[in-house]
């Protein structure tokens, strides 16, 4: 009795947001049928829009519009590829600066500009009064697996749905690194704790140095199947 009374709950639910769009009433950023906007804050519905985007390249395009992002299309992989990649991206510069471009899946390259736009330069304005002026990156896409094992599932990295962050540099030229800095309870080690939380609100995978040891020396954010923030 009582699932079928939370069924009854969700078709009600259900048919309020459905009358809401129809009638107007739903904001965008709330309504589940229309495009992601980057430059509105993250809500409940961001991870599921985010979701959508892998397998519809023409609403990729049309929110990739709202990222602030330079990219280019890359070719389909041949399907006999040991690690495919479909719909994938080149993102070639950000609204921050970049160490150099990386291959993207879709999710994964607007997740970089919600994180950019929500976390990373708030925080920076917050705690050192400056923006973030480049992000250092060690690279998105390897064929390889988890751990760079000989068995086991594909990491995330061999879809390019994975990047790994190093460091960030300031607009004042202070570099802040997550091998050097994240020890300690300093200035630096603070703003990289808030961003390892803020990127949560982006990314499903967040991987920190509290994580384990071999991400020590950086961040790992990742658009896969679980959700996890460590």
């Amino acid at each position: 009795m009582r699932s079928i009374t939370f069924l009854g709950a969700l078709l009600l639910l259900g048919g309020a947001v459905a009358v809401g769009v129809w009638r107007g009433w739903v904001p965008n950023e709330w309504n589940p049928w229309a495009p992601l906007d980057v430059r509105a804050s993250p809500n409940l519905l961001t991870r599921y829009k985010l979701g959508r985007l892998q397998d519809d390249p023409a609403l990729c395009d049309q929110v990739l519009k709202t990222t602030g992002l330079r990219v280019s299309h890359q070719a389909d992989s041949p399907a006999d590829a040991a690690c495919p990649l479909r719909n994938t991206l080149r993102v070639q510069s950000a609204e921050v600066g970049l160490s150099s471009s990386f291959l993207a899946s879709c999710p994964l390259a607007v997740a970089f500009a919600l994180f950019e736009r929500h976390s990373l330069q708030p925080a920076a304005q917050a705690i050192y009064g400056q923006a973030v002026t480049r992000v250092d990156h060690l690279g998105s896409f390897a064929c390889r697996n988890v751990y760079n094992r000989a068995d086991g599932r594909l990491s995330q990295h061999a879809s390019a749905n994975a990047l790994d962050i190093a460091g960030f540099r300031l607009a004042n030229g202070r570099s802040v690194s997550v091998l050097e800095d994240w020890p300690g309870e300093g200035t630096d080690a603070r703003f990289l704790r808030q961003l390892r939380d803020g990127a949560c609100n982006a990314f499903n995978v967040v991987l920190s140095p509290d994580y384990n040891a071999a991400h020590r020396n950086h961040f790992h954010l990742d658009m896969g199947r679980w959700w996890v923030c460590r």
